[in-house]
């Protein structure tokens, strides 16, 4: 993804990042409290931190999506994460998010990653199909109840 794209993406995606906290369980504040931390953190100055890399998910000239990768700062690194990927909702069911994910373990691997993990959120059950699909594996499951 081009600098000059970075501050738009930024702002679209931690709006979404926010709701799908909330969507989640949290409050909206705690949602915007965790954003800030993360992207303060991962975007220091609006750009990302040595490592992360912002990908534009395209069909020809068109943009379907985006997929951001790097390592894990607390891991060392060869543990590798990705932090966000998204296929545009016209664009989905048409196997880019898939091939999206190829490139991600490709490119991490080539870096010197030895694995790739993600986090999906449990509502999200397209999502989590095509992660199994390609061989993703539970590490630790997080379960609430609503009182």
């Amino acid at each position: 993804m081009a600098v000059s794209e970075l501050p738009a993406w930024l702002a679209s995606v931690k709006a979404e990042y926010v709701e799908s906290r909330i969507r989640a369980g949290e409050s909206r504040n705690e949602s915007q409290a965790n954003a800030d931390a993360s992207f303060n953190r991962f975007f220091p100055g609006g750009v990302p931190v040595e490592g992360h890399l912002i990908f534009r998910v395209c069909r020809e000239d068109e943009s379907v999506g985006y997929l951001w990768i790097g390592p894990q700062l607390d891991s060392g690194p060869d543990k590798w994460w990705v932090w966000d990927i998204e296929i545009y909702k016209q664009h989905q069911r048409h196997g880019y998010g898939r091939e999206a994910m190829i490139l991600a373990e490709r490119t991490a691997k080539q870096l010197g990653a030895s694995e790739l993990g993600l986090n999906v959120f449990g509502y999200n059950t397209s999502a989590r199909a095509l992660y199994e699909s390609l061989g993703y594996e539970p590490t630790s499951i997080r379960m609430a109840k609503a009182l």
